[in-house]
């Protein structure tokens, strides 16, 4: 039985280990533009295998902790003015789409700028994909304007139009490392509107957070005070036994 207790202790600490690199991971992307939080969804795991000829029932059920899942917070963040021709951000639940040399990705950091060959690209240097590809300026174009709808223009003219897309079930999109998602089946947009010059930031609170944190620590030292206890009980058991013995 002691071993048990110390086995489902366990499997808490080990869930809340994860579940403080989920808090952890949502901190260090307080000030990140467009990064969207990640929340862990945990479920009793019933473990029926403690038998044992002296137990007045049958099975003895054990329950575990066990981590099931990460889920994507795609709450909008606060939506603010930079005054930047290429900073967009999005009213919505739509995302853009990048190009990467892994394919396709979907982001909703829209700090973007030009590179060297006068194309959008985000901030890892991804194209900023248009409905017909990567969009490109001239050097020299003036006068840059993006619509609601997501359609550029310049001094020369039309320019494209962002490809913004959507999801039925955003939660099926995988996190990535630089703020991007894959996965899904991206959709017509059809809700989402473009504003120029401004910029999406976090939807994390610093707050919740490391009020979060404070709480699934003091919870780990609590779960650790117990394994400490369940140790002591079985040296003293050993103890007895041996003076029993003797």
């Amino acid at each position: 039985m002691i071993e048990n207790a110390q086995l489902i202790g366990l499997s808490r600490q080990i869930a809340l280990r994860r579940q403080m690199d989920v808090v952890a991971n949502n901190i260090a992307n307080l000030n990140t533009t467009g990064f969207k939080a990640e929340q862990i969804l945990f479920e009793e795991y019933v473990m029926p295998n403690a038998r044992h000829n002296d137990f007045p029932s049958l099975d003895q059920p054990l329950s575990y902790v066990q981590d099931w899942a990460t889920v994507h917070d795609l709450t909008g963040g606060a939506i603010v003015q930079t005054g930047n021709d290429f900073d967009v951000a999005l009213s919505g639940e739509g995302f853009f789409a990048v190009e990467t040399a892994g394919g396709e990705r979907w982001t909703r950091a829209g700090a973007f700028g030009l590179n060297n060959q006068g194309t959008l690209v985000d901030q890892s240097g991804n194209p900023v994909l248009g409905n017909g590809g990567p969009i490109q300026f001239g050097p020299e174009e003036t006068g840059i304007t993006i619509a609601a709808d997501g359609t550029i223009s310049s001094s020369a003219g039309a320019k494209g139009q962002l490809r913004i897309v959507e999801f039925a079930n955003a939660q099926e999109l995988v996190r990535e490392g630089s703020n991007l998602f894959s996965g899904g089946t991206p959709e017509l947009n059809t809700n989402t509107r473009v504003i120029q010059g401004h910029i999406e930031r976090s939807n994390v609170s610093g707050i919740a957070e490391m009020a979060e944190m404070i709480r699934v620590q003091r919870a780990y030292e609590s779960v650790a005070s117990l394994a400490q206890k369940q140790d002591e009980m079985r040296r003293n058991a050993i103890q007895r036994l041996g003076d029993t013995n003797a």
